[in-house]
Formats: structure tokens, sequence, C-alpha cells
């Protein structure tokens, strides 16, 4: 097969676009690749994981075949359309991908999928090579094939997929151009200027494969960016990294479930925070801290509908806790609390990356700062008209009571370490955060509530942290109360309205996050050798404590300093302004990918970041910030 010129052994992470339909989502990498996707859910089984391991994993293959070519990729504006361009001397052509949307915008749950990929050439001639592999249940199943004249059918694990090709008469693949593999097939289709084909993946189809008229994708492509545009038109965001902002929201929707509402933290699982490393987690799961995180963010664009669906699954979570316990720290997106944790010891993993885990082993941990995460975004949706009523204020009393108990002991902390439980300085602050927002959603609508031990409580919890959190000779506020290690984390004391962003305190100890976490733009969370916890190996700098700084060093009366910080973070994305978790001391992006936690930290960091930009530094009133209460 002819590669790309200059194309490297494999793609790295940041090499891809995300496509998806509300339910589930695929990776396609800078080569015309699709070799992360999983159905029929986002935390459903993979078909196609060559990004964990590029012989076991699985791949669907487009590109041109025979002639040297350069790739370039872009998004469709105003869409998650994949544009892959191949240039050659011969012609040049192109693959759009996308995923269809089901009916009613992809809120009823099915395990029925579209996987579009439409070809054409736009000069010249071209001969593209086709390769399907699927390995089913994450390369553990076997795989069966069958060919039919209008396609191909493959079978593994409980799972049937059609191959539905799209073509014209005079493109149709010619005798000898369709050939079995040990795993698939490959296929060769020659399209000169001014065709259009393709083919459609489809997932439990409703019968056999079938030869898709090109017309019938080019009403799907319009279908699908007619819906994204309509979308993304309602944002009312209008500030200065207008871009950005649009594609971190278009992003944040791709992760979400639309039958419930819930955000993934990312599409992907197995991919390390250190190459060779064994930090490589399934991310595949709502987080009650993340999403919680994205009500601040949609909320602020103007999407009102998302917000309150998210809070509505939160609601249902906590109706229906177990074990004395409001919420678990993370659930699967249709609420389901049971995310066991297993190693796939067959997969070789991102470069070697090992092992690969699927499931999640810290869903059962104590994260004390979730209950506060959660509260800020209810007291947030009240303050937009988002009626809590009075069921969900039950729950809310429930919550905050069991937290009156239970506040005041260690927990894993927001970084879910695996090296035992302290009590970590920024789950004080976010349980101070829960009593805060409770007192004040019972005083504005007169709700029936315990104020009084409420009341104490978060006062209890103010005290604490002034005497037990703040270290004297380090002159900061600290990780936990044993140690005097920095932790980025503590960006969000004044974000919360904790301390004010003038508050020696504070400002001592940002000081100190300057001198010791800081590397240009980038912001480690915490040093691992400093704080062990638990696990091997170092990490990269965290995305969203980048973004977290810049909106700190705002308010803090550092407004220069904040906007250069934001543009050189902007430099850090990817081709197609995408983020994964982390980023390493090359610059190269690591961690699962792209991660939600990154972008909705962006756009809260661009919104704040023009309120200040426009009524000069240090103001401390931004529109809709988590400090204006």
């Amino acid at each position: 097969m002819t590669m790309p010129i200059g194309a490297a052994q494999g793609p790295a992470i940041h090499e891809h676009g995300l496509i998806g339909d509300l339910q589930t989502a695929a990776l396609i990498d800078t080569n015309g690749t699709v070799d992360w996707f999983c159905a029929p859910r986002f935390d459903g089984p993979s078909m196609f994981a060559a990004l964990l391991d590029p012989e076991r994993g699985g791949h669907l293959r487009v590109a041109p075949e025979g002639v040297e070519y350069v790739t370039r990729q872009l998004y469709l504006p105003g869409t998650p359309i994949l544009i892959t361009r191949f240039l050659s001397e011969a012609g040049v052509g192109e693959v759009m991908d996308f995923m269809p949307i089901a009916e009613g915008h992809g809120k009823i749950a099915t395990d029925k999928h579209r996987l579009v990929r439409m070809i054409s050439v736009v000069r010249g001639k071209m001969r593209f090579r086709f390769d399907c592999e699927p390995r089913f249940d994450y390369g553990r199943a076997r795989t069966e094939v069958d060919f039919s004249p209008d396609g191909a059918v493959f079978r593994g694990a409980g799972m049937t997929v059609n191959i539905n090709p799209s073509r014209k008469d005079r493109v149709l693949i010619k005798p000898g151009d369709l050939q079995r593999t040990e795993h698939g097939l490959t296929a060769f289709a020659d399209l000169v200027a001014g065709d259009v084909g393709g083919m459609i993946l489809e997932t439990m189809p409703d019968g056999p494969p079938r030869v898709v008229p090109p017309g019938e994708i080019l009403t799907l492509f319009e279908q699908t960016r007619d819906f994204w545009r309509s979308w993304i038109g309602r944002s009312q965001y209008r500030g200065r990294w207008r871009e950005m902002v649009e594609r971190s929201a278009m992003t944040l929707k791709l992760m979400t479930y639309a039958p419930t509402g819930a955000l993934v933290a990312a599409p992907t699982a197995g991919l390390p925070e250190q190459i060779g490393g064994e930090r490589n987690w399934d991310y595949r799961f709502t987080w009650i801290r993340d999403a919680s995180f994205s009500v601040y963010a949609l909320l602020g664009l103007g999407f009102t509908d998302e917000a309150t669906q998210y809070l509505g699954w939160l609601n249902d979570r906590v109706k229906e806790s177990k074990n004395g316990q409001p919420l678990q720290i993370m659930y699967r997106v249709d609420g389901s609390p049971d995310l066991d944790e297993e190693v796939l010891d067959h997969l070789s993993g991102y470069r070697d990356s090992r092992p690969v885990r699927i499931g999640n082993g810290a869903a059962s941990q104590l994260q004390l700062d979730i209950f506060g995460e959660a509260m800020d975004s209810l007291y947030l949706a009240d303050s937009h008209g988002i009626i809590i009523g009075n069921a969900g204020w039950k729950n809310v009393r429930g919550l905050v009571d069991w937290l009156c108990d239970n506040w005041d002991q260690p927990d894993e902390g927001i970084w879910e370490t695996r090296g035992g439980r302290q009590d970590f300085t920024y789950g004080r602050l976010m349980s101070w955060v829960a009593f805060d927002r409770a007192v004040r959603l019972a005083r504005a609508k007169g709700r029936p509530a315990d104020l009084e031990r409420w009341t104490q409580q978060r006062d209890a919890i103010y005290e604490q942290i002034m005497e037990r959190g703040f270290h004297p000779k380090r002159e900061a506020f600290v990780q936990h109360y044993d140690t005097d290690v920095l932790d980025a984390s503590l960006l969000y004391m004044p974000l919360v309205g904790f301390v004010a962003p003038s508050d020696p305190l504070w400002q001592s100890t940002l000081r100190a996050m300057d001198s010791e976490l800081v590397s240009d733009s980038l912001v480690y969370r915490y040093d691992p050798a400093a704080s062990p916890d638990g696990l091997r190996g170092a990490e990269g700098t965290f995305t969203i404590c980048s973004f977290w700084y810049v909106d700190a060093l705002a308010r803090s009366g550092r407004l220069e300093e904040a906007r250069l910080t934001f543009e050189k973070m902007l430099t850090y994305s990817n081709h197609l302004g995408l983020y994964s978790e982390e980023i390493a001391p090359t610059g190269e992006q690591i961690g699962n990918f792209p991660q939600a936690f990154s972008h909705l930290s962006l756009i809260s960091a661009a919104m704040n970041l023009d309120f200040q930009l426009d009524h000069g530094a240090g103001w401390v009133e931004p529109v809709l910030s988590h400090a204006s209460r």
C-alpha cells in the first residue's frame, strides 16, 4: 500500500477527527482510517480499535492506491463532518465522513448506526483502496465474512455489520477488485473528476447489503449538515474566540448520549497519560464532576435544553442511590452503576502502553467534591429558570443532609488517586460549595431546609480549610492537610467564590503555583513524585488546569498574562481544534481523546476572559461566573 509522503509509523493520538451520531462516535486519522469505533453505544465493545493495537484492533481504511500523496483534514464549517483530502500529481480526492442523526435527534436508544464515507474526486483521477477488517468485542471475537453482489456482511459477538457500497454504474468494482483477506476484505474503485461514491457501514441492519445510490448519500450528507448548523446556530457566544468555542461546543455535543443527556468524559479507552506507562483508563462513562461542569458551559452558550436533560439524569441518579450514599462518582450513560474494570491482555496498547483497561475501578471511590459540583450546577440552572421542582428538592435535601454527616472524612480526591485516602483540600472546598449553594437555593425560593445545620457545616468547612489547608511556610493552600504539595485543582477557589482573587492568601498561592506547577502556559495538576498517587511514572500537563489558570490570572488582575496564556493554549489543539486530556513536554497530546474536561474549560475560560477584557482586569462580577453568587 502506498503511504502518504512523510507519514509516520502510526498516527498520534491527536492526529484524529471525531464524528458521531449522539449515541456513539468514531475517530478517523489523517490517513483516512477509522481506527476507533464502538457499538451500540460509547461504552459498547469496539469493532475498530487499531488505535490500541494496529494488528488485532481492527480498522476501516479508505485511501488512494498506487500514487504518492499528502493529506489535509478539516471540518465542514459549522459541522462535525470530517473532510480528508488526498492531494497527488494525478488528482485530488476527498473523503467526507459523518454519522447521520437518527429521527428524534437521536433521543431513542438504538443499536442501528450508520457511518458514511462519501468519496469524490475533484480533479484528475484516482484509484481508491478500501480495507475493512472489523475485530468485534475488542478483538476477542471471531469475525465471519459473507460477500454478495451488493456488498458484504460481517458478524461476530452478537453484532452484524453491513457494508453498503455507493457508486455510479461506470465506477462499479471490476472483477478481481474485491478480495477476501484473513479478517475482512479489500476492494478497489476507479473514480474521475465529478464522480461521487463511497460506502455506508451499518450496524444491526434490517436486511442484506444493498448498493446505495450516490444521491441517497448526498441526501444524508445534507440532512446531517443542516442538523449541526441549526444546532450550533443556537449558540449565543459572540466573543473573540468564536471558532474555537463553537468547535468545543460541537465536540461536547458529540460526546453526549442523546437518549439520557449524559456526557462521557471521552469516547476512548486505554490511551495513556504517559507513553509506555500504566495510567491508561477507560473514560467512556459519565462522571458527575465532568457533566456538572458542562452545565456552566452549556448555559453560557444558551443550550438550555441540553443542560436541563443532564440535570434530569442527575436527579434520577440521586433518586436511585444505594447504600445510603446519594451518588457514586461515575455511571454508564444509561445510569447503570456497574463499571467493573478488566484488563485486555491481548491488546498491545497505544505505542505499547499497557495495560489496556475497560471499565473503571475508580467508580467505587469516595470523592466528596462531586456533591459540590452537582449543587453548583443545580444552583446555576435555577438562576436560569430551570425548575428543580418539589421532588427534585427532596432529593437535594437528602444529598445535603448526607453530606452533613460525611464531609469531614478522607477521600480519594478529584484526581482519583490510588494511593490511599487523604483530607484533600479540594474535596473540602467543594463540600463548602455544596452547602453554600444549598443554603442560597433554600433562601431564594423559601424552600424547606435545615438551614441552621447547613450553615453551620458550611462555616465549619471554611474555618477548617483556613486553619489546615493553608501551609504557612509555603504561603499557599496545599493538596491535603498532611502535605506541603501544591495542587492545581485549587485554582478553582476564586472561581467558586471561596476566596476573593485579591485576597493575599490567594495571591501568594497563585505565585507558588506559578513557580512550581506552570511551564510556560501549561499547568501540571500536581507533582506525583512529591505526592505519591499509587501509580508508577509521570504524566503531562492537564489541559483543564491550564484553562483554569487563565481564569485565575484574569480575576487576579493579571489580564495580559491571562490573554497570552489562553492564546498559547489554543496553539496546543490539534489541526481540527480538538484537545486530549493532557499535553506532554514535547507538546504532543496524550491521554484519552477528545476530552470533555478540556473543551468545557476552554469554553468557560473564553467566556470569562471576554468579560474581563471588556470590563477591565480583576473585575469580580463576570456574567455567568461561578463567583457571581
